[in-house]
């Protein structure tokens, strides 16, 4: 998606489970029936309730935390991801314009930093891509101690990551005992990243992946389709236990998605995305999609070309 656009803790459950910030004409496709998978025990905020806090985190681990920013400071309700080894951390994406994620990261980091009887730990902040949407709050990060801004363009990331063959090379990222794989997706946007972490199996599939609009400008096509050939041949090689995206825009009604800028979402679409998926997009993708706004509609997710764009 692109962008168009003190703290306390409201609850706090056994760390490593699930914690609650309160911070300030369509051409179908065949429909895909596929097990969802299931790993956050608590309901997202949706905007539903009247009230609710500005930043939701939940984690897969002690060491790995997902971080939603609200929808109603920010329509595209953005999710980033926070993840420890020994020797650094990785937070992916800052967020959307009005939200209040530098706190909510610093609570968490000071909790890790608790939990493991130490005082710092060096932070990288990397971008799934360089869409407004994804780095608004990065100007928090430029001058916390002790943390790295990556650049947005690609040729920053690849220059970080140490990736010589761009798009074409995955890259190996060690947080300390905690290898990453760096996998290059141009097509939605020209530095987007997909991250996998083989510890949990899951794939941070930015907005490339996610249960919603995919929207990607008809000049980037080629780019798209090989981005999502090289996921496929690298899902055929990794375990995936689910895809975890940047957003969610469907409903739990299959090939139904929400108004674009919705202020709430009602009967939410679950943010996992089965392994699947990727082969699903991959063969979406094979169709001719060259005439911007003629989606093509899947039960859990929607490939939608759009407009060419510079970037």
């Amino acid at each position: 998606m692109t962008a168009q656009t003190g703290a306390r803790w409201a609850r706090t459950a056994r760390w490593g489970t699930a914690l609650l910030f309160v911070l300030g004409a369509v051409a179908p496709a065949a429909p895909a029936k596929m097990p969802l998978p299931s790993l956050f025990p608590e309901k997202w905020i949706d905007g539903t309730l009247a009230v609710e806090p500005t930043t939701q985190v939940q984690a897969l681990d002690g060491d790995s935390f997902v971080i939603r920013q609200s929808v109603k400071t920010n329509f595209e309700a953005p999710f980033l991801y926070l993840l420890f080894g020994r020797d650094k951390a990785l937070l992916i994406d800052t967020g959307a314009e009005n939200g209040v994620i530098r706190p909510a990261i610093d609570h968490i980091i000071d909790g890790w930093l608790k939990a493991h009887g130490r005082t710092s730990i060096p932070l990288v902040v990397a971008h799934s891509h360089s869409h407004g949407d994804h780095v608004a709050g990065d100007s928090a990060f430029r001058d916390r101690p002790d943390t790295t801004v990556v650049g947005l363009t690609s040729a920053d990331v690849a220059a970080f990551f140490g990736i010589t063959r761009w798009p074409d090379q995955i890259v190996r990222f060690d947080l300390g005992g905690r290898p990453l794989s760096i996998i290059p997706t141009p097509g939605h946007q020209k530095a987007a990243i997909m991250i996998y972490d083989p510890r949990l199996k899951i794939l941070l599939s930015g907005d490339t992946l996610y249960p919603g609009r995919l929207y990607v400008p008809v000049n980037f096509l080629a780019d798209e389709r090989a981005s999502v050939d090289r996921l496929a041949a690298f899902a055929a090689r990794h375990p995936i236990r689910a895809a975890l995206g940047a957003h969610i825009e469907m409903t739990r009604t299959a090939r139904q998605d929400y108004a674009h800028e919705a202020a709430a979402h009602p009967d939410e679409h679950p943010l996992e995305l089965p392994a699947a998926s990727i082969g699903e997009l991959r063969a979406g993708l094979k169709a001719p999609l060259d005439t911007p706004d003629q989606p093509q509609v899947h039960d859990h997710f929607i490939i939608y070309p759009v407009a060419a764009r510079t970037d």
